[in-house]
């Protein structure tokens, strides 16, 4: 035997091949070689059941995050549903709280308007009513004054001028005179002063303006005072009327 491995030996000298690798040859014995397959086979079953394993997983992990992701994503869903309730909820509202300003608005513009107007009204009706007089006066003074010279005709024609343009203002401010002779006594427009019995006219007949009224438009500025009809009284009998039949 050992006249064969050195012969064996001495060959592989002669062909250059290394010592090592002969070793190797003589070491490697089928026991080992075996050994060596058997483990490099479970090496790889074990490596391919780690990678099913593996492969398995990853699906399963898979759908969680997915279910993860449908729950966080309803979650948000209804949050946002919720958030636009309310900020519908608060447009309404501020919606009515406008409409309730815009009718408090409009009805504070129409009440001041009114107001505006009634107080021009009176502060021109009081304005008018103290100018009254005066055009009273100067009806007094015409009616009353006789002009006899040149000099007291031109001083009538200078107030009587004086008197036109007074009137004229009235007139552009409203204002408009009552002509009630010969109507029916009229208490929301008349004030009667006098009666005066009389068989002429009817009972209750204006007969005479005694201080003229006056409209502000179609509103009453200063009522009229007038003198009424009134009926005329049967005159009663003397004594001596009622005497003379007992005579007789």
């Amino acid at each position: 035997m050992m006249d064969e491995n050195k012969q064996v030996n001495y060959t592989s000298q002669q062909l250059g091949e290394p010592t090592e690798v002969n070793q190797a040859m003589k070491s490697d014995s089928p026991a080992e070689i075996n050994s060596n397959e058997f483990g490099s086979e479970v090496t790889e079953q074990v490596t391919t059941q780690a990678n099913v394993s593996g492969d398995s997983a990853i699906p399963q992990d898979n759908g969680v995050a997915a279910t993860e992701k449908t729950e966080v994503e309803a979650a948000a869903l209804a949050q946002l549903t919720q958030q636009i309730e309310s900020l519908k909820a608060q447009l309404d509202e501020r919606s009515t709280q406008y409409m309730r300003i815009a009718a408090d608005f409009e009805n504070y513009r129409k009440r001041t308007s009114k107001e505006k107007e009634e107080l021009e009204a009176l502060v021109k009706r009081n304005t008018i009513t103290e100018l009254l007089p005066v055009v009273d006066n100067f009806e007094r003074a015409r009616s009353h004054l006789k002009p006899q010279s040149d000099g007291e005709m031109t001083i009538h024609k200078s107030y009587q001028g004086v008197y036109k343009q007074l009137v004229d203002c009235l007139k552009r401010l409203g204002v408009s005179p009552m002509r009630p002779e010969g109507q029916e006594f009229d208490p929301n427009l008349h004030e009667a002063v006098m009666r005066e019995p009389t068989d002429e006219h009817p009972e209750g007949t204006v007969l005479e303006e005694l201080v003229r009224g006056y409209y502000l438009g179609d509103r009453v500025l200063r009522h009229a005072m007038v003198k009424v009809a009134a009926p005329k009284e049967d005159t009663p009998p003397t004594e001596e009327d009622q005497s003379s039949p007992a005579d007789s």
